[in-house]
């Protein structure tokens, strides 16, 4: 294999991107740019003739292989007032506004800080058990406690109405002591979707885990009294704490467990080994994390962040003797520690409490990004021995090549002020487990910085700066995946997204098509090999690691639930797992007004004193990912059996046939023959695809509604003992499937049995406007054959992520009635979220043909004309026009964007294209608005467009 430089390749587009767009200032327009004005920055910390020279080093070092955090990228260098500090934790006090005997200010001035410290560009971790519990007593107004909880939900709402420097959202976590009383409310406080400016983590106990595993009782204290009309038998320690209840240990476990494998959180810090391996326990606790859990920090603190790319330092890559240089890792470190340690003089810092922190302990966190890539490149499997091994040598020498550096710094600068070396290096302290050779040093000289590696997700970082190596200390997710991204004029660009190390492997000739066994990635290996790399790891971090385990939906809550113990025995500090949810979100209608049904449910408000009004819908339903499954048409040599229902009606009779397969309990399609009106054969041919549908309840719906259909005429069928009428042919057709169903052996709808199609649906039923109206789309359809005139009206909507969608539709003037009950089916499908769906349903009426019903028409959208099959093609045509004209469906009929609810190797539902990334269920994307974010490598992920989001 051809062997090339890592430097000798090109640029990835979508890297070039996403430095433009997130770090890129001014006239800069490559790294180099970049890399220039962070070393020049950073440099001015030195002393004036060193300047250049330091400059010098700096860019040196970005170039080889270090990438500061994203904030020190951003604004480092600019006239930008932000901070260079990624995260804080700021203390939260049991007062309103004062500050109490801990000295935690109250409530509402540690939300006033947040706010300073978000505005300022940084995310915030807090820990809010200091807040008294719910039903506690509070004296000073003769009143009752709210709980943290309800106060955490002012916090949420201050966070998503601040905008932090650089235009995004302020990140927060929240964490909550095991042993706090409102624990509990805690837990599930994001079960229905409250707090979402948050990630939440309990603080355990090795006490509350060792009671887990005894299965014995745990006390839920707090130092403020319970009210006694509010609680029974509650009583006060010797430690002076009260206690309110007592809960079976693994009750409370069991509870964190179910909801973090439900929906991925809460996460679990395990503090008491957090505190005990802590350089600096001797000074400072630690109760709470930034928002990315890597740091923990105490009031005040800050991660001033950097990633190593070890990529870098590969040499022969997939050679015969592929080797790791050492020796350039050390110089890189050494370097990467000095300008971050500049950054703490460099940066604008929010409040001056955080200032007075990092100035006494200066605190760093330098890590590395692309372990997964570098581990390939070297031949080695990530979920192997050999492959921990590699990656503990080379943690183990940043962590000496780091601690050596800050030792050179202090003995140029000085030692941070608050280092005492005995204290320091005592055991247990990750300090006390280094050579012998760098205590003796620190001894004698100090040391600049208390803390010095974290290992970070690096997110779009690796993107601009590193080729899209695999991300912090994770294995790759994807080889290569397609980034849909909207450009600032609207439009679309696709990417091709290659992984560095597959990129590098397929440009020296290496066979993609057969990759050697030691290319795994995340999803390929198991739970309990994310969780060795780790244990590997973390004894030479002397923070945290930041690493998601992803594991499968199906994977078995017992097996997930040990994960967690075995973590906590292992001495992890923390764990953070990501588990696909079947169902992410309720599933959403419209809140009853005085014009809407009172059966739905959800938030429906339209757009005041505004012209250009819609209704708006304010929650949005998440289905689960390739859960909607339509078949083709079933292919039977033999031919396959069917029902015929005679209809008969003044002009004359047809038949009705509903097929079916030998040993099938639902009919899989229908169709007409004989004198039916027109359009009756496009809502045969539409019911079709509902039939071969895998939802029950989604059909019985259908049927029922079409059931409904009014008409001028007058029909009638006879089934079994019963003559059935009805004035529309649409309803006799649904009155004769619905009897065929029911005939059938075990068609009954079982209320437990799932329903996709049904969960799919932001609105059940037709979302009305009320008095105010709403503007809708309408275009004039004329067929001089058949004589068709009419109007057609497409009513519209707006999602809860601004984009508008088509939600029913309606005829005026001439038109033959069946089509009523036609629109009335396509418009159930407009409202299911993926509209992938109502694409293939439009698709599917585009070749519709009747006889002598052809006509000659415009092209939506262009100026030449063409003939058409029918009414029912044109409007089909139209419909997509629409579509495609709010950005939703090609005017193919084909997403533009792939939702993941429909599933894709069904061969018609997409347009020809390669999907990389199997979609999963998650929260919506900003990018794409896909409900398809998932939390990768510590970073939010869209699998629909490839979106990265915030890191935390």
């Amino acid at each position: 294999m051809k062997n090339e430089n890592i430097a000798a390749l090109t640029e990835q587009d979508i890297c070039r991107e996403v430095l433009l767009e997130k770090y890129a200032k001014g006239d800069e327009r490559n790294v180099d740019d970049v890399r220039r004005r962070v070393a020049r920055a950073l440099a001015q910390c030195e002393q004036p003739a060193d300047v250049d020279r330091f400059a010098d080093a700096f860019f040196k070092t970005l170039d080889g292989g270090f990438i500061p955090g994203g904030r020190i990228n951003s604004a480092a260098g600019t006239d930008l007032r932000a901070t260079l500090i990624n995260c804080f934790v700021q203390p939260v006090g049991d007062s309103v506004s004062e500050v109490g005997d801990d000295g935690k200010p109250g409530i509402y001035s540690a939300l006033l800080q947040a706010a300073e410290t978000m505005r300022r560009g940084g995310g915030v971790g807090y820990n809010f058990s200091k807040i008294r519990p719910k039903g506690a007593a509070v004296k000073g107004t003769n009143s009752l406690a709210s709980g943290p909880v309800s106060y955490m939900r002012v916090f949420d709402r201050s966070c998503e109405t601040v905008e932090s420097a650089g235009a995004r959202r302020g990140a927060q976590m929240g964490v909550l002591d095991c042993d706090h009383p409102d624990v509990e409310d805690f837990i599930h406080a994001k079960d229905e979707g409250d707090l979402r400016n948050f990630n939440i983590s309990v603080g355990v106990s090795d006490a509350f885990m060792q009671a887990v595993a005894d299965d014995t009782e745990w006390e839920l204290v707090h130092e403020k009294k319970p009210d006694p009309a509010a609680f029974q038998g509650f009583y006060q320690r010797t430690d002076g704490k009260w206690v309110y209840r007592k809960v079976r240990a693994k009750d409370l476990w069991q509870q964190i467990m179910a909801s973090t494998y439900d929906h991925a959180e809460p996460g679990v810090l395990f503090m008491s080994k957090i505190n005990r391996d802590n350089n600096l326990s001797y000074c400072e606790d630690i109760e709470s994390t930034n928002p990315c859990g890597e740091q923990p920090l105490p009031d005040y603190g800050c991660c001033d962040l950097g990633s190593i790319n070890l990529c870098k330092f590969v040499r022969d890559a997939f050679g015969e003797q592929p080797s790791f240089d050492f020796d350039g890792f050390a110089a890189n470190v050494a370097l990467s520690i000095r300008m971050l340690d500049n950054v703490l003089d460099l940066t604008v810092w929010p409040l001056k409490e955080q200032q007075r922190e990092a100035q006494n302990k200066r605190r760093v966190g330098l890590g590395f990004t692309g372990l997964g890539d570098a581990l390939i490149m070297m031949k080695l499997k990530y979920n192997s021995p050999e492959g921990r091994g590699m990656a503990a040598s080379i943690s183990e020498a940043m962590r000496d090549s780091a601690y050596s550096a800050s030792v050179d710094i202090a003995i140029d600068k000085g030692s941070f002020p608050l280092f005492d070396a005995d204290k320091y290096l005592a055991e247990p302290h990750c300090a006390s487990r280094l050579p012998d050779a760098i205590k003796m040093r620190i001894r004698e000289h100090g040391i600049r910085n208390s803390h010095l590696l974290s290992i970070a997700p690096t997110g779009t970082i690796s993107l601009a700066f590193a080729d899209n190596a695999s991300n912090g200390i994770e294995p790759p997710f994807s080889w290569f995946y397609t980034r849909k991204k909207r450009m600032q004029d609207g439009s679309k660009q696709e990417y091709q997204v290659e992984d560095h190390a597959y990129r590098m492997y397929r440009l020296m000739g290496g066979d993609i098509n057969n990759l050697p066994d030691y290319f795994v990635s995340a999803l390929e290996m198991s739970a309990e090999d994310h969780m060795l790399m780790c244990t590997a790891v973390g004894p030479f971090v002397d923070t945290a690691i930041s690493k998601t385990v992803n594991v499968p939906v199906d994977y078995p809550f017992a097996e997930f639930e040990n994960l967690y113990m075995a973590a906590w025995k292992a001495g992890l500090k923390g764990i953070t797992t990501y588990r696909p949810n079947s169902v992410l979100g309720s599933v959403l209608s419209v809140e009853p007004s005085k014009e809407t049904p009172q059966d739905l449910s959800g938030t429906l408000t339209a757009l005041e004193n505004e012209a250009d009004r819609r209704i708006s819908l304010q929650t949005a339903p998440t289905p689960a990912l390739a859960s909607l499954k339509y078949p083709h048409r079933p292919k039977s040599l033999g031919g396959n059996p069917s029902w015929t229902y005679m209809v008969e009606h003044a002009e004359g009779d047809f038949a009705v046939f509903v097929g079916h397969l030998d040993n099938e309990s639902q009919p899989f399609e229908c169709w007409v023959n004989g004198a039916h009106p027109r359009g009756l054969g496009a809502v045969a041919k539409t019911l079709s695809l509902d039939m071969r549908g895998q939802d029950k309840a989604w059909l019985t719906m259908k049927l029922d509604s079409l059931a409904r259909t009014f008409g001028d005429h007058s029909y009638s069928v006879e089934l079994g003992d019963e003559n059935i009428h009805a004035s529309s042919a649409s309803a006799i057709v649904a009155k004769v499937l619905r009897h065929r169903i029911a005939q059938m052996p075990a068609t009954e709808t079982d209320n437990n049995e799932p329903t996709p199609m049904l969960d799919a649906m932001f609105a059940r039923k037709e979302p009305k406007s009320g008095t105010d109206g709403t503007i809708s789309w309408s275009v004039d359809i004329n067929n001089p054959q058949t004589g068709d005139d009419f109007v057609l009206f497409v009513k519209e909507l707006t999602l809860p992520n601004g984009t508008r969608r088509p939600y029913s539709m309606w005829m005026a003037g001439t038109y033959p009635r069946e089509l009523d009950g036609l629109c009335k089916m396509l418009s159930h499908d407009m409202r299911v979220i993926d509209p992938a769906w109502i694409g293939l349903k439009l698709r599917k009426l585009i070749n519709y043909a009747e006889p002598q019903g052809d006509f000659f028409a415009r092209v939506p959208g262009q100026e030449k004309s063409q003939s058409w099959p029918s009414t029912v093609a044109y409007m089909a045509r139209l419909v997509i026009h629409r579509y495609a004209m709010l950005g939703i469906l090609t005017e193919e009929g084909y997403p533009v964007e792939d939702m993941g609810v429909m599933m894709p190797e069904q061969g018609d539902l997409f347009s020809e294209r390669v999907e990389k990334v199997a979609p999963m269920a998650g929260k919506p994307c900003p990018e794409c608005g896909n409900h398809a974010v998932i939390k990768k490598d510590g970073c939010e992920f869209c699998t629909a467009c490839g979106h990265v989001g915030a890191c935390g």
